[in-house]
């Protein structure tokens, strides 16, 4: 497994950013905003072309939090355009999370990870599709990674799946009260 904290403040395609972080009762927020982006980022998916960063988009990490070192869980990060729209729900499938001494959250990826279109304005999950099972595979393949976190994983992501098309996903109804509350910054 590879730890990952979610923290883009140094990612190179957003030529500046505004990012913040807010702790909510059993979550981490981090809000990112692009500026000016010098690579724009493209992803193929549901058979087309998605935009996921150009300038003025924003990425919304909602991070359980509370689980633990060494816990199954998952992670959300939803995509919206500049004009505040959802592109695409992610979601990180993890055997692990807390959050950094500067406050951001961590987890340990497990590699796979699950994909979601959502119709514009309901923000109702309309496709679901499982990614980057290969690299589950070869961490499994290269001792990373056992039979039993691949089953894990495998259970994990189902279990999204099912709360996401069932409009049950918490992260996902954490993201939208957070969205439209006051803590919502203006673009």
């Amino acid at each position: 497994m590879k730890r990952k904290v979610f923290d883009l403040s140094g990612w190179t395609r957003a030529d500046s950013h505004v990012q913040t972080v807010t702790h909510l009762p059993g979550y981490v927020i981090v809000d990112f905003r692009a500026g000016p982006v010098s690579r724009p980022l493209d992803l193929f998916s549901f058979g087309r072309v998605f935009r996921l960063l150009d300038t003025g988009y924003r990425w919304l990490r909602v991070h359980p939090h509370g689980a633990g070192e060494g816990v199954m869980g998952h992670a959300l990060t939803v995509q919206l355009n500049a004009q505040g729209v959802p592109i695409q729900l992610y979601i990180d499938i993890h055997g692990g999370e807390g959050v950094t001494a500067s406050g951001f959250p961590w987890h340990d990826d497990l590699y796979l990870d699950v994909l979601c279109q959502v119709e514009s304005l309901s923000w109702k999950v309309v496709g679901v599709e499982y990614i980057d099972q290969d690299e589950l595979q070869e961490a499994f393949e290269n001792g990373l990674v056992g039979a039993g976190q691949v089953a894990a994983s495998y259970a994990e992501a189902d279990r999204v799946r099912a709360s996401l098309l069932a409009g049950t996903f918490s992260p996902l109804l954490v993201a939208r009260t957070y969205l439209a509350g006051p803590g919502r910054l203006e673009p």
